[in-house]
């Protein structure tokens, strides 16, 4: 095995969360991923249609699920997803429509913008 080759694929990326399909319907609104069946209770998946890596959404306790605060760091961030979008108006627009709050602290907001999911997971709509 040549050492450049890959190792692996990566397939998905999941977000801790209270409720899974919530969040689920929240970033399929956003993707235009649907959500894919739930094969057991407490995991949920969006469906790409086998084009590459998707998300998903993982329980845990009630009461376990501290949000991120960003930029601070007494409860940083773990991951953050980036959605190129052609017009940062109106996917703003659209993102805060399905439920999205646009953060209080934008760092270059010509060029991205920086958005919590219901659950306060960071996530940012870039110029693409």
């Amino acid at each position: 095995m040549s050492t450049d080759a890959p190792i692996a694929r990566f397939a998905l990326a999941a977000l801790d969360c209270p409720d899974p399909l919530e969040l689920a319907r929240f970033y399929s609104r956003i993707t235009g991923w649907p959500v894919a069946e739930q094969t057991h209770d407490g995991w949920v998946e969006l469906d790409t249609g086998g084009s590459g890596a998707t998300l998903a959404f993982q329980r845990i306790s009630e009461g376990t699920y501290t949000p991120p605060e960003w930029p601070g760091q007494e409860h940083p961030q773990r991951v953050h997803f980036d959605f190129d979008v052609p017009d940062l108006d109106a996917g703003e627009a659209a993102v805060l429509e399905v439920g999205a709050r646009k953060h209080e602290t934008q760092p270059a907001p010509d060029s991205f913008r920086v958005f919590l999911d219901p659950l306060g997971h960071p996530f940012c709509l870039v110029q693409g």
